[in-house]
Formats: structure tokens, C-alpha cells, sequence
């Protein structure tokens, strides 16, 4: 008697569902990793910095290039975009969300909120000791950054900060409008605070695809380490009293 098709129906259970979800996860983390290390190995080399200094040019006034494009207004609303990915904003947004957790009485979910945040922190400090690079020539200090360009710190922390809570917490409802609600505010206010960077001139563009990828990186091995946690029962999951309209398992 052949064993291959209860083999093979143990492979597709075991494939199936959350595992498969699961291991999407770890190949996506895997991936943005690498593409982190492969990208920082051509920064080194100075390969990118034709398509950098292009990309940041494209941007600037050619009558003054230390402004770029746009009325004073504009110039205005990217600054204020780009605050969203200050460590100021991000440490007071992820204490409100903290807070939050802590009066749903999810006290495991906020203290992994808190360690997540700090360790992408730490990271990201200790790799831009590493790269050292320069920033961009027509970086204004007006602009409020400071430290080496690669990866860009704004990036990197806004992706750590907004995909993890966003993810965390479309996972502590059950309506699944809710839960794509989180995740896609999360990926808009990454998306902006790295364009925003650009259009400053306060990194280059190689720097805000380090940052991003090394953020979603973060952001997914912690949403994985979430789950694992959730279904031990050591992270607090979405409660009864949650919106149950549309409702999907919190496991989905």
C-alpha cells in the first residue's frame, strides 16, 4: 500500500491555512533582509550613488537647488509629514497606543509593543554607526535630522513603529474592515514619512529602501512572534466585547 497520499494529505494540512500564512511571513522577512544586506553592500560600493544624486537632483529647484519643487506652502505640509517619523512622534505614538493596550488590560500586548519599538531603536542607531554615510549635499539642518544617512532613521522607525502597532492591533479586533484599516494606515504613513525624506533632501532614496525594508523586516518577524504569542495564550487577542460586525477569527 502506497503511503504517498496520506503523505501527501499530511503535507497539505500542514501547508495549509495558518501555517502557510505563517510561513509567507518568514519568507517576506527573509527576503526584505536580505534585500537590506545586498542594497547596504552596493551603498558601500558607491554603485548607487549615480541614481541617488540623480533622484535627489530631480527633486530641486534648478534656479536654487538648496529648495525643492513646490510653493512654501508644500514645503511646509512634507516638513510636517516628515515629522511623523521623528522619534518624538513616534515614542508620544506608541505611549498612547501603550496606554490604550493597558486599559483594555492587555498588559503582555503593551509591553510588547514597547519592546518591539526599542529594539528597532537600537537597531537602527547601531547600523547607521556601521554605513557612516554622509547625507546628501543639499541637506538643510533646518530639517531637523542629524547622524549618517543610511539607513534612514525617519524610514526605518516608521515602518518598526506604525506596521507593528498596525498589525498588533488588527489583530485585537475582529472586523476585518478594522483590521485592513490598521494595516493600511500603517503603510501609508510609512510610505509618506520615506517620501518625505527624499523630497527634504535629508537622505537619499537608497537610504529610505534600506529604512523600509529593514522596518517591514522588524515589523514582520515581531507580527509572526505576536501570533505565536497570541495563540499560547501569552498575548492578549481580540476580546467579546470587540466590534464583531463582520467578524473573522482572530487567528485569520
Amino acid at each position: 500500500m502506497s503511503l504517498w497520499p496520506s503523505s501527501r494529505e499530511a503535507l497539505t494540512t500542514w501547508l495549509g491555512g495558518r501555517t502557510a500564512f505563517i510561513l509567507g511571513i518568514v519568507l517576506v522577512a527573509a527576503g526584505t533582509a536580505w534585500f537590506f544586506a545586498a542594497l547596504g553592500s552596493e551603498v558601500l560600493e558607491g554603485d548607487t550613488r549615480y541614481f541617488d544624486e540623480w533622484a535627489v537632483n530631480a527633486l530641486r529647484s534648478a534656479e536654487d537647488p538648496a529648495l525643492p519643487y513646490g510653493p512654501d506652502s508644500l514645503h511646509g505640509a512634507i516638513r510636517d509629514i516628515t515629522a511623523l517619523g521623528g522619534v518624538t512622534v513616534l515614542v508620544l505614538f506608541s505611549l498612547l497606543v501603550t496606554f490604550y493596550l493597558v486599559l483594555r488590560r492587555q498588559y503582555h500586548a503593551a509591553i510588547f509593543v514597547a519592546v518591539v519599538a526599542l529594539g528597532g531603536l537600537l537597531l537602527c542607531v547601531g547600523l547607521k554607526g556601521t554605513f557612516n554615510r554622509p547625507r546628501p549635499e543639499f541637506y538643510g539642518s533646518a530639517y531637523g535630522a542629524y547622524g549618517s544617512s543610511f539607513p534612514s532613521g525617519h524610514s526605518t522607525m516608521s515602518a518598526v513603529v506604525y506596521l507593528t502597532l498596525g498589525g498588533l492591533l488588527s489583530r485585537l479586533v475582529r472586523a476585518r474592515k478594522l483590521k485592513f484599516y490598521f494595516v493600511g494606515v500603517a503603510l501609508l504613513l510609512t510610505g509618506l514619512v520615506g517620501f518625505s525624506r527624499v523630497y527634504l533632501a535629508a537622505h537619499y532614496p537608497t537610504d529610505v529602501f534600506a529604512g523600509w525594508t529593514l522596518g517591514s523586516a522588524w515589523a514582520l518577524t515581531a507580527w509572526m512572534i505576536a501570533r505565536r504569542l497570541q495563540r499560547r495564550g501569552q498575548i492578549e487577542g481580540a476580546t467579546a466585547n470587540d466590534d464583531t460586525a463582520d467578524a473573522t477569527p482572530v487567528g485569520a
